[in-house]
């Protein structure tokens, strides 16, 4: 029993010298963390968001959220409002993981200093979120299509297996451009106004009465800036939206764009803004503050 546990103390001794040894490799972990929380919580709003955009295939919106959320509710129980959950957390898990692991390692190789400034920060920003989600944007595709039964599997094998006989390896990729510039402008703006609000922030960390309200105004600085982000960019999210779940109909970019003008006009641009702009926000805030919680209750910063 001894040997065992003394086995146990050098495996996880080894573990914890790999994991001070590469500092992307902390990061990595720490967004891991942050992304599983932040997917669990609010995965329904997602599943709102999508399936909004979804009705509005045909034309006029005809549902809107609370009608959506009492047909979920009433055709698939509680637990409806958390399908897609697993490809979400496949996505968002690693996602999470490589944007902070990808921004460490850009800010400490091409950053002038610890501190980036505004324009480094919107560089590195939206680099580290373009690598991330053009790397896992077939599970974004995955995610999409299980949300709204478009593939009507409960088996994730099965339903992967079906994708990819539909759509092929180019199909796996629908919406790469406008998830792009969905994500990307809006994790370069967000990072430059997290990093500056910041600074405003006192440092008080070490005295808990302050500490607290600390955390409070960083979560309260990622919200603002959430909005109003989510406002400008919401129009690519509808039009990855549609490419995913209907890539022989939106093929490209100005297709997808003339298709839905036509159908529902500019209003149609920012269907399902409402549970878009609530889950980025409080997830955006959210990701950032368990993060570096994380990081600094791990000893990583």
């Amino acid at each position: 029993m001894c040997h065992i546990d003394e086995s146990d103390h050098i495996v996880n001794g080894s573990t914890m010298e790999v994991i001070q040894t590469y500092p992307f490799l902390k990061s990595f972990l720490a967004g891991s963390v942050s992304g599983t929380c932040s997917t669990l919580l609010f995965q329904p709003l997602d599943l709102i968001k999508t399936r909004l955009q979804n009705a509005s295939k045909n034309g006029a919106n005809r549902h809107g959220i609370y009608p959506l959320v009492v047909q979920v509710l009433k055709n698939e129980k509680m637990i409806g409002l958390w399908r897609g959950t697993l490809p979400s957390i496949m996505r968002c898990v690693p996602g999470v993981g490589m944007y902070f692991s990808s921004l460490h390692w850009l800010q400490t190789n091409y950053g002038s200093s610890e501190d980036p400034s505004p324009f480094e920060s919107i560089c590195f920003g939206v680099l580290a979120r373009s690598f991330s989600g053009a790397t896992l944007l077939p599970v974004t595709v995955l995610k999409t299509r299980y949300e709204v039964f478009i593939i009507n599997f409960f088996v994730l094998r099965e339903v992967i297996k079906k994708i990819f006989c539909i759509l092929n390896t180019i199909g796996l990729f629908s919406g790469l451009i406008p998830t792009l510039l969905r994500d990307a402008p809006f994790s370069g703006i967000y990072l430059m106004f997290y990093t500056q609000t910041k600074k405003m922030v006192p440092l008080c960390e070490f005295h808990c009465i302050f500490s607290a309200l600390v955390y409070i105004n960083k979560f309260h600085f990622s919200t603002k800036i959430t909005i109003l982000n989510n406002f400008y960019l919401k129009p690519a999210d509808v039009i990855k939206t549609k490419m995913q779940l209907y890539p022989q109909k939106y093929n490209t970019v100005p297709v997808a764009v003339t298709l839905v003008f036509k159908d529902n006009g500019v209003r149609g641009f920012f269907i399902g803004m409402v549970p878009r702009v609530v889950r980025r926000t409080l997830m955006a805030a959210m990701a950032w503050t368990v993060y570096e919680q994380v990081i600094r209750y791990a000893g990583l910063k």
